[in-house]
């Protein structure tokens, strides 16, 4: 499930950002830069404390929890995020002889004939100050992956990054990138459900965040049974995707 299949009765602009009944972010918020060609933003001495949220990925590992798609009262708030995102950059800033500021995008795949479903949604990430990077999903390899790295690549020339902070459980395409990253002397920050991202829960050099454990993020607590925590009485777990994926999904992704 991707944020491009939710479906329309479900894409109410503030509930999805800011929770049913609440206002945008005030004040101060992330700043708005995307990939690729986004903005270079003002200042060489500019540090950034960067956060990038790998939509596709992330939508799928909260379906796989809930077991289906998300109702209002379990979609991430992104307004709390940015003030736990603000709070960060402050703690980072302490001491610094640069200017430090937070960053934040958003990274997303648009699945042919949502772009109207999707637009609001896109439109309120903008308006609490999240960049959104838009990529058409036109078939299995278009992945935001590449763009994410590109992004936090170019970022990382001029002042560099005083921190980076990744919203996503791939660890085939992350781990390795964000450890040398971290092995570099930059605070690594990986978010994520701890359930999909044993590669950074276990990981001596990045520093793992549960999503649930960011104060408002969500507004009910997440329906979690793991096969470490299972009740007396046993447990379902919901497939991660539809049995129909079979017939496009590439061999290699086959179980033995």
């Amino acid at each position: 499930m991707t944020v491009s299949e939710m479906d329309r009765d479900v894409m109410d602009v503030t509930e999805i950002v800011n929770g049913a009944g609440e206002s945008a972010l005030p004040g101060p918020a992330p700043s708005t830069s995307g990939a690729g060609s986004a903005p270079q933003g003002p200042g060489a001495d500019l540090r950034r404390v960067l956060l990038v949220w790998d939509a596709p990925n992330l939508d799928m590992g909260l379906g796989a929890i809930l077991g289906g798609r998300p109702t209002a009262a379990y979609r991430p708030r992104f307004d709390a995020l940015g003030r736990w995102l603000l709070s960060r950059t402050a703690e980072l800033s302490v001491g610094s002889k640069q200017r430090v500021d937070a960053e934040a995008t958003v990274f997303t795949n648009i699945a042919p004939g949502t772009a109207d479903v999707v637009r609001p949604w896109v439109e309120a990430l903008r308006n609490v100050g999240y960049a959104v990077f838009a990529k058409p999903k036109i078939d299995e390899d278009s992945d935001v992956d590449s763009d994410m790295l590109a992004h936090i690549a170019m970022r990382r020339r001029g002042a560099g990054l005083a921190g980076i902070v990744v919203a996503s459980a791939d660890g085939q395409a992350f781990r390795e990138p964000l450890e040398q990253l971290a092995a570099s002397g930059v605070p690594v920050q990986v978010l994520g459900f701890r359930e999909h991202a044993s590669w950074a829960v276990t990981s001596d050099i990045l520093e793992f965040i549960d999503l649930e454990d960011i104060p408002g993020v969500f507004r009910e607590p997440l329906p979690r049974v793991s096969l470490e925590s299972l009740p007396d009485e046993g447990a379902w777990l919901q497939p991660f995707r539809p049995l129909s994926a079979l017939l496009t999904s590439r061999p290699a992704q086959g179980v033995a």
